[in-house]
């Protein structure tokens, strides 16, 4: 039990450090002093840094799968997609400082080449296809994936200008520009006006 919680910690730890410093700038030392433990009982669990990358790829699309699950129990399909936008607003701060934690690791990796990186790519992958199934759900048919890529894409861009630009502001009014979105593409009769920026 000591030997799990202790593996648990230190992937909860690299995963925090890997968001806010970035996967290579992330050392062992850094992890170990985060968990506050010695050395050689952290090589007792990750012999890598490869290896604690891809246990916290796992715990990342785990941590989001039980969300979505989540979701899933409580609510209908439209406020499911809903809820998925507010992430946005909900994470605002953190968003602003470090970015999106799923956008920013797949692109770290892309740029070292990295192995890992089809893995990282996997979260993005659980979101489109969780997405797809609320639209079709909805009855969107045949465009259920290009929807669910439209709506992954602009979460992603407003989060990637939102750690530039540190706006609150643009944010939430993006938001709200991806709920009237959503509400035109399920029924565009009731669509609201698109704001002028």
């Amino acid at each position: 039990m000591k030997n799990r919680k202790t593996r648990e910690a230190i992937v909860s730890a690299a995963d925090t450090l890997f968001y806010e410093r970035g996967f290579e700038a992330t050392s062992f030392a850094d992890i170990a002093a985060a968990v506050e433990i010695s050395r050689g009982n952290f090589y007792y669990h990750f012999k890598t840094k490869d290896e604690i990358l891809s246990a916290v790829i796992a715990k990342r699309i785990e941590d989001r799968r039980a969300m979505l699950a989540k979701w899933g129990e409580a609510l209908a399909p439209r406020d499911r997609i809903l809820r998925f936008i507010e992430i946005l607003i909900t994470n605002q701060s953190k968003i602003m400082t470090f970015g999106c934690p799923v956008g920013t690791l797949a692109t770290e990796l892309s740029k070292l080449a990295h192995p890992a990186q089809p893995d990282a790519n996997q979260i993005f992958s659980v979101f489109r296809d969780w997405l797809r199934l609320q639209f079709e759900e909805l009855g969107c048919g045949g465009r259920s994936d290009d929807l669910a890529m439209h709506l992954l894409m602009r979460s992603q861009g407003i989060a990637t200008l939102a750690a530039a630009y540190k706006d609150e502001a643009f944010i939430r009014r993006e938001a709200a520009d991806m709920t009237g979105w959503l509400q035109s593409q399920l029924d565009p009769s009731k669509a609201s006006p698109r704001p002028s920026h």
